[in-house]
């Protein structure tokens, strides 16, 4: 019987001890629940362990093949370019090793129906969820393609489930930030809003999120504001995870190449089409340190 290749979870990087853990503690939760199956997991940046130690510690398990699954939510640089030319070191420093690469988790079913149940969770009893307002925020990115996946959630969100409408707002690096997100929805005529990050674990930028729409609602008192809770290692996260394994595995990746910023030429963005691919060193992995401005490319 041929052995399946192992499970390899690529995460973001977190300087939030309590975030770091939440990812090691789902990568051990996903080893428990399929133990004839070699799991590992590592971080790009910002928290051990690195991605090039959980390859290594596959190959000491005698790992000659992997299927590697990026655990983010959209399809930004990381995805696109940091993991694939992390991958490509890594079988460089394993002569006989090969992979698989798998795609973003994406608004999947099974995500929504974790944010329903978040959105659930956060509403005041008393509020009608037709006269609710809810406010997605997701991380931001550079990459346009990426920010557009968070509205692509939105809508999704909002499709059947009776909300007053989904609006949408970033964290970091893209607009609107949270406080005008907040604002958008009151002119739209919200008096009820939950604002509900769009993210996976805790973490500093979900704290922000929270933070931001305090202070904004302590501003605002004749507005309700609520914050619910990031998805969090719900059962639905861990069935994806395998799901986009075993999408890897047979080869069927289905990546969305329309408005990727490193093929075609979008506006504000031509310089990044057919950059080079490199590695994105983190910061403790042998000597190497971890700069910005480093090139992308997409990978298939």
């Amino acid at each position: 019987m041929t052995t399946p290749p192992a499970l390899l979870i690529a995460g973001h990087g977190t300087r939030d001890d309590a975030g770091a853990e939440a990812f090691r503690d789902f990568v051990r939760e996903l080893g428990r629940r399929h133990p004839g199956l070699p799991v590992a997991g590592g971080f790009i940046e910002l928290s051990p362990p690195p991605l090039g130690e959980a390859v290594a510690e596959l190959v000491r398990r005698g790992v000659r093949r992997f299927a590697a699954v990026p655990l983010m939510l959209v399809s930004a640089g990381h995805a696109k370019g940091d993991i694939p030319a992390a991958l490509a070191r890594e079988k460089e420093r394993h002569p006989g090793v090969s992979y698989t690469y798998g795609r973003p988790l994406g608004p999947h079913p099974g995500l929504l129906r974790v944010l329903e149940r978040r959105l659930a969770e956060a509403l005041d009893p008393s509020w009608d969820p037709s006269e609710v307002t809810v406010l997605l925020v997701g991380r931001g990115s550079t990459d346009p393609d990426a920010n557009a996946e968070v509205f692509k959630a939105a809508r999704l969100l909002w499709e059947g489930r009776g909300y007053a409408a989904v609006e949408t707002a970033f964290v970091s690096l893209a607009a609107p930030d949270v406080p005008e997100g907040l604002e958008r929805c009151v002119r739209l005529g919200a008096r009820r809003i939950v604002v509900l990050p769009y993210f996976l674990f805790t973490g500093i930028l979900p704290d922000r999120v929270r933070r931001q729409t305090a202070q904004w609602a302590a501003a605002r008192p004749g507005t309700g504001v609520r914050s619910a809770d990031v998805i969090g290692p719900e059962p639905e996260l861990l069935d994806l995870v395998m799901e986009r394994y075993e999408e890897a595995v047979k080869g069927d990746l289905r990546m969305n190449c329309d408005t990727c910023v490193y093929r075609i030429a979008l506006p504000g963005f031509e310089d990044k089409v057919g950059l080079p691919q490199q590695p994105h060193f983190h910061p403790d992995d042998d000597g190497h340190h971890h700069g910005h401005g480093h090139a992308h490319s997409h990978a298939h």
